[in-house]
């Protein structure tokens, strides 16, 4: 089995985010719905319906649908909630999950804002087409998001950027960074600082592309590597739903989806020569950013995470005691970080 050594901690979370604020945070995604519900009797009799009503409308304004649109031929599967006519958040998943791991946040979010979240090809609902008939790499990936976007007609997004996300997300924005309103860095790298032990046998791959360095990667596709994904690194590990693993290892172990996996893994080579270049952007334009990181996750580990303070002014940093997976654990206090920063930095116009 193909497992990363262990790593010392980092520093702990800033103040702001000890018991106190998870306490509040953890109130927040209860309070953005409940407060639906609060439309007071002028609001409702202004629009002639009784306030009941109103909130249930509001309500099923936030309800998640689940679509799918086809793109280049391919049905791609996509979760949408909120308000189109507000500020879009465009949410990008990471390995070797979907959409799926936006389930709770996606509502939280569209209270105030219209939120996407689409399922790369060979991932979720999304159509899964062979080898043969689509090039799995973080280019075509980015391809297929570009013209989601494009064909839902959304002009301006934030970005939310976890794991695979990030390098998705990043080429969006180097082809269009006049349409990104601001990041949401969940342990996505952009910095070679952040690729650590972890991925030695996958650079050995890189660097041999062959079949032995190949066939050596295929632990990582594994129902206990997969359950490691969500479990290390977290406090509480029974807060940790299995569904998540047993879904997701469902479908990395549909016939052909390991292939692409490691197709996919030996194309992110692709992205880290792209560092410097997005590196760049982020100088040149300065979209702000907040990042919320599992400093205890492997994979994508802190180290990665400090180095957006180089690049980006307006940033707000928090490093939170989990793993890799931290909605996970820090839902709650996470969407109300996002909220504030959304209200804070997002266009309303």
């Amino acid at each position: 089995m193909l497992f990363p050594p262990e790593h010392p901690e980092f520093e702990a979370a800033p103040a702001t985010l000890l018991g106190a604020k998870i306490a509040a945070g953890a109130v927040s995604v209860a309070l953005a719905i409940t407060s639906l519900a609060a439309v007071t009797d002028a609001q409702a009799r202004e629009a002639g319906k009784p306030a009941s009503t109103q909130a249930a409308m509001q309500l099923i304004n936030t309800a998640v649908a689940h679509r799918s649109i086809e793109i280049e031929g391919l049905e791609i599967a996509y979760r949408e909630a909120g308000d189109p006519a507000r500020p879009t958040v465009l949410l990008l998943h990471g390995f070797p999950t979907s959409s799926q791991m936006f389930d709770e946040l996606i509502p939280a979010l569209a209270v105030h804002y219209h939120v996407l979240a689409p399922d790369y090809p060979g991932y979720g609902a999304s159509e899964m087409p062979s080898r043969e008939e689509f090039d799995y790499s973080f280019a075509n990936l980015a391809g297929i998001v570009e013209q989601f976007v494009e064909a839902k007609e959304v002009d301006s997004f934030s970005l939310y950027l976890m794991d695979y996300g990030a390098p998705v997300g990043f080429r969006l924005f180097a082809k269009h960074p006049e349409k990104v309103n601001g990041f949401i860095i969940q342990n996505g790298n952009a910095y070679e600082e952040g690729l650590r032990e972890f991925w030695d046998p996958i650079k050995a791959y890189w660097a041999s592309g062959s079949e032995e360095h190949r066939e050596a990667l295929r632990g990582l596709l594994t129902i206990d590597a997969t359950k490691w994904q969500y479990t290390h690194g977290v406090g509480d590990v029974s807060t940790i739903s299995p569904d998540n693993w047993h879904t997701d290892q469902f479908l990395l172990d549909r016939e052909g989806n390991k292939d692409i996996q490691l197709d996919l893994f030996a194309s992110y080579a692709t992205n880290v020569t792209e560092y410097s270049k997005w590196q760049a952007l982020f100088r040149k334009h300065q979209p702000p950013a907040i990042v919320l990181w599992g400093k205890n996750d492997q994979i994508f580990p802190a180290e990665g995470a400090h180095p957006y303070k180089r690049d980006l002014k307006n940033l707000e940093f928090h490093l939170l005691d989990t793993g890799h997976f931290a909605l996970e654990e820090y839902g709650p206090m996470m969407a109300q970080e996002i909220l504030d920063f959304l209200d804070r930095e997002t266009p309303q116009g």
